[in-house]
């Protein structure tokens, strides 16, 4: 392990051991970190690394085993807890109080005292944007609204040390740059910032960063420090379109490939050390495919230090039905309008998805897409238009059209309460399998997704990756044609979302058709197409590439990433809107 230079922290762990069970392996083990005032500190790892148990470490919320945890030279159990912000994962705003009502519930919890109040109400309402929306309630934000008022609440009084566990969840690109750049702002005033987060772009601008595994810190210091380490070993592989999820997996199954994504049209690779470019024969690429260097990416190191991705050959796929291919498109959107009182959600959505094709519907939080989403899968009755789904008509024929999906909510929502195996013998009686088939469906996922450990778990209190499996597994055992996917791996760290896309592409091989909203851009690479929703309506359709190009020409951008087109798009639209 590699510690950069760091001095004057606001809190330190040192040597930090913690065990939730007696004979159970550590949470921690030996885990030692500084946070430094003035500076943006990342923690980073997979599911289940030890991040959140450091972090309420640093609160003062446990004690640990072994070693120390101080906060401005004071046991963190110790210390003036009024000079820690702490948003959880899941900060608990109450959704029928208003926004102002939030921030005065806080500061009552927090001993602000009265006369301070109204200007540090004001005062956190601007920087955050929130002051047009004080009076509205919690539950009524979008997501990015919502993670804005929790890091207000979190700073109702003006800490010295800031603690974010994963701010970034479920929030659109444009709300996590503006999230971003508040709590930069404020680590340029002198607070000590840690931020835990799944999103690999956000930990590779922060100052420093803390890799976590298993417990373990694997890596301290700079992220280029780390990204520097394969340097040379990326390349784009340009084959075409079509094949590139076959041209994946076989790619992904060679000995010298480490990792590999699809972007856009191409492919990215990582190798193994010493082994120089993929050689087009021992991946499967035509002979005069274009294979460029391509500069690393701190994901690409992050994943490479965990010991590279999953293989490329999905078990799920390998057991799944072949799903027979015609003309007739699977997902057919007709002017899809929904309105809410005077509000409108979404207005004259229009797509159409042949079938074994992955389409994702991506756009800002409150956009109108999981309304889309709901209304396509029959949990919506639209106000006018129409759709089909494998045939189905939504209006005449909408109990044949959800048998024959699989559907996987933007939350959690199975049953908390219930464990693993009972979910799994619910979901699948709801979906029509009995006997037999029943056993042999329950047994199949429980095997490929590594359920067997929790099955007499209560799913509620699973880990996030495994819940994510269990929710997944839910929506495949009766194999439908069609899969809609809302948000399936936000939260999860990159070597689970990885998993999920192999098995994603492998089910389109075997002629899935898969409907997917996401806020990780570089899955919405995966997409053969791509729909922009924004304020409730379609601006933007195309591959991701086309979205790309558009960008690069509204914006004068070279080579833009599809984040940097979502984000050109999106404003691109409120320029019209504003001239209109």
């Amino acid at each position: 392990m590699e510690v950069g230079n760091m001095d004057g922290p606001v809190a330190t762990a040192h040597e930090v051991t913690k065990r939730f069970a007696k004979d159970g392996p550590p949470a921690l083990d030996a885990v030692s970190i500084d946070i430094v005032a003035g500076r943006m500190t990342g923690l980073v790892g997979p599911d289940g690394a030890g991040k959140t148990t450091l972090i309420r470490l640093l609160a003062g919320l446990l004690d640990p085993d072994g070693g120390t945890v101080d906060v401005q030279n004071l046991p963190a159990v110790d210390a003036d807890h009024a000079a820690i912000g702490y948003m959880p994962q899941r900060f608990g705003l109450y959704e029928d109080l208003s926004v102002i009502e939030n921030l005065s519930l806080y500061a009552n919890l927090r001993g602000l005292p009265a006369s301070e109040r109204d200007a540090r109400f004001r005062e956190l309402l601007a920087f955050t944007d929130l002051e047009r929306f004080r009076t509205r309630l919690a539950g009524k934000l979008s997501g990015g609204m919502k993670q804005k008022l929790g890091l207000a609440c979190a700073m109702v009084k003006a800490p010295k040390l800031l603690l974010l566990d994963e701010p970034g969840v479920g929030v659109d690109p444009v709300s996590r740059r503006e999230l971003w750049a508040m709590v930069r702002n404020l680590a340029g005033e002198g607070i000590g910032v840690l931020w835990s987060t799944a999103y690999l772009d956000e930990a590779e601008k922060c100052d420093t960063v803390f890799l976590l595994n298993e417990g373990k810190l694997l890596y301290a210091g700079e992220p280029a420090r780390l990204t520097g380490r394969i340097e040379g070993r990326v390349y784009r592989v340009f084959a075409g379109a079509d094949g590139r999820r076959k041209l994946l997996e076989r790619a992904l199954n060679d000995k010298d490939v480490t990792d590999g994504t699809i972007q856009g049209a191409s492919l990215r690779l990582v190798m193994k050390p010493d082994v120089g470019a993929p050689r087009p024969a021992a991946i499967g690429a035509p002979a005069d495919c274009r294979i460029e260097a391509t500069a690393p990416r701190f994901e690409d190191a992050f994943v490479d230090i965990l010991g590279g991705g999953p293989p490329g050959t999905s078990a799920l796929a390998q057991a799944y039905r072949s799903i027979p291919q015609t003309q007739e498109p699977a997902i057919v959107a007709e002017r899809l309008t929904k309105q809410f009182g005077a509000f409108t959600a979404a207005s004259n959505i229009s797509f159409s998805v042949p079938r074994g094709q992955i389409f994702g519907l991506l756009g800002p939080n409150g956009a109108g897409k999981s309304t889309t989403f709901k209304m396509l899968c029959g949990l919506l009755t639209p106000t006018s238009g129409g759709g089909q789904v494998a045939g189905h008509d939504l209006r005449k024929a909408r109990a044949e059209a959800r048998q024959s999906l699989g559907y996987m909510a933007q939350k959690f929502s199975l049953y908390g309460d219930l464990s693993v195996q009972q979910n799994l013998n619910f979901f699948s009686g709801v979906y029509g399998l009995t006997g037999t088939r029943q056993r042999e469906a329950i047994g199949r996922v429980v095997e490929i997704f590594h359920l067997k450990d929790y099955l007499s778990v209560n799913s509620g209190t699973m880990p996030l990756g495994f819940k994510q499996r269990l929710a997944l597994a839910c929506a495949v055992m009766h194999q439908p044609p069609v899969l809609f996917l809302d948000e399936p791996t936000s939260g999860v760290d990159p070597i689970v979302r990885r998993e999920f896309w192999t098995h994603i592409n492998g089910l389109v091989e075997h002629g899935v058709t898969v409907l997917v909203t996401t806020h990780f851009m570089d899955e919405a690479e995966y997409c053969d197409r791509i729909a922009l929703i924004y304020r409730g309506e379609e601006i933007a359709i195309g591959t991701p590439d086309d979205l790309k190009t558009q960008a690069a020409a509204k914006a004068g951008l070279d080579d833009p990433t599809l984040e940097d087109a979502f984000i050109t798009l999106i404003e691109e639209s409120d320029k019209q809107r504003e001239a209109a």
